[in-house]
């Protein structure tokens, strides 16, 4: 088989860069090594900066978003239960959007299946090869036969466990990692949302998340250690830890019930660099990974392909190479920035088991000082909406 690019990985990341080439004329494969039904069972957060939403317009897949997603003008800051209100579209003239991940991807993957564009699910022991060269390739296995695309290019766009970075040598890419002493356990559960926007709390037993999926559909959370296991919370317990952590007007307010799902999700902030190795590039979490307090890991890869897009569009286009020449500094000068942005909102918001009485002191001026000050909220603003030079 011969394609001009193959994407390694059937996320967002790659199916979006997918999207991107086929309106764009250029013929890709994406090989996923999971089920198209395993892939979209992954449960994953969605806020989506105005960069991405109008991205996902411009690409055609819009139209459930636009229909089941929901526009959020701010958030709501909390400390100990006093509370904050982040106004985005005051402050900056810009706005959110909450709509799934699972829901973005299930749009793309309709799109690519009405095109007819070439995807390959349950491809095992997948393996690039020669990509330091002009000619690498992709060999899988599928049914019980090996199979191999020669290709152009490799789009590494497979996650932080995929094979895309693990087939780069050691010597050649360097890695940056903070793991966190703790996770979130999540709970889904069909009841309305708390309140009409997100709500972050900061309390001294933790923190806690007040999210959504839609109006009938809400998303929970609460900061646990690092080592808990989600079949040790039962339903009762989680309320019961919830309330405790929220204003009290809110949480009188909370409306419970049998969580659909329940896991555990490990914090982590990671960066890869370089972003590109002769003619494998990589991108989304095979690149990055950060914290999800700042609600930036889709849109980080949204960025990344749109980048990739961009470069690849140059060099079929315009013969030129500078485009993918500058592909990995701009998506690290990027990364770099949204990481900070998501390090410093897990910092003010979350429990450290080493900052004692003095770190809650510093957390507490930093809440302080955000509500004294515009320009402060001003720079929440700009970086939960997506900060772009």
């Amino acid at each position: 088989m011969r394609t001009q690019v193959a994407i390694i990985g059937a996320g967002p990341a790659g199916l979006t860069l997918g999207r991107l080439l086929e309106t764009a004329g250029i013929d890709a494969v994406i090989i996923e090594q999971r089920s198209a039904d395993y892939v979209l069972g992954r449960i994953r957060a969605g806020v989506l900066e105005q960069s991405s939403v109008d991205l996902l317009r411009r690409m055609g897949v819009n139209q459930r978003m636009d229909a089941e997603g929901i526009v959020h003008d701010g958030v709501e800051l909390s400390f100990d239960g006093d509370m904050l209100r982040i106004d985005f579209n005051e402050l900056i003239g810009r706005r959110v959007m909450v709509y799934g991940q699972t829901e973005v991807t299930r749009d793309l993957m309709d799109a690519r299946t009405a095109s007819g564009a070439k995807s390959i699910y349950e491809a095992s022991d997948v393996q690039i090869h020669d990509f330091a060269g002009e000619t690498p390739r992709v060999s899988f296995t599928k049914d019980g036969q090996t199979h191999q695309i020669n290709c152009d290019f490799v789009a590494g766009c497979d996650g932080f466990h995929g094979v895309s970075r693990a087939s780069v040598p050691d010597q050649a890419i360097s890695v940056f990692e903070r793991v966190y002493p703790f996770g979130w356990l999540g709970v889904l559960v069909d009841q309305p949302p708390v309140a009409e926007e997100l709500i972050y709390a900061h309390h001294e037993r933790g923190f806690a998340l007040c999210s959504m999926r839609s109006h009938s559909r809400s998303r929970y959370y609460v900061q646990v250690g690092a080592t808990e296991k989600a079949q040790d919370w039962s339903d009762e317990m989680f309320w019961d830890e919830l309330r405790a952590r929220l204003n009290p007007n809110i949480a009188e307010s909370l409306k419970t019930g049998p969580s659909i799902e329940k896991s555990i999700a490990p914090l982590r902030s990671f960066v890869a660099e370089p972003l590109r190795f002769g003619r494998l590039f990589l991108a989304g979490d095979a690149a990055h990974i950060v914290p999800p307090t700042g609600a930036k890991g889709l849109n980080m890869a949204i960025h990344d392909v749109m980048e990739l897009a961009t470069a690849l569009n140059e060099f079929y286009g315009e013969r030129s190479k500078a485009g993918i020449d500058a592909y990995s500094g701009k998506v690290i000068e990027n990364t770099w920035r949204t990481e900070r942005f998501s390090w410093w909102m897990t910092q003010l918001l979350h429990t450290f088991p080493d900052s004692g009485d003095f770190g809650r002191r510093i957390q507490r001026a930093d809440f302080d000082y955000l509500g004294a000050s515009r320009i402060a909220q001003q720079s929440l603003a700009e970086n939960y909406t997506g900060f772009r030079p």
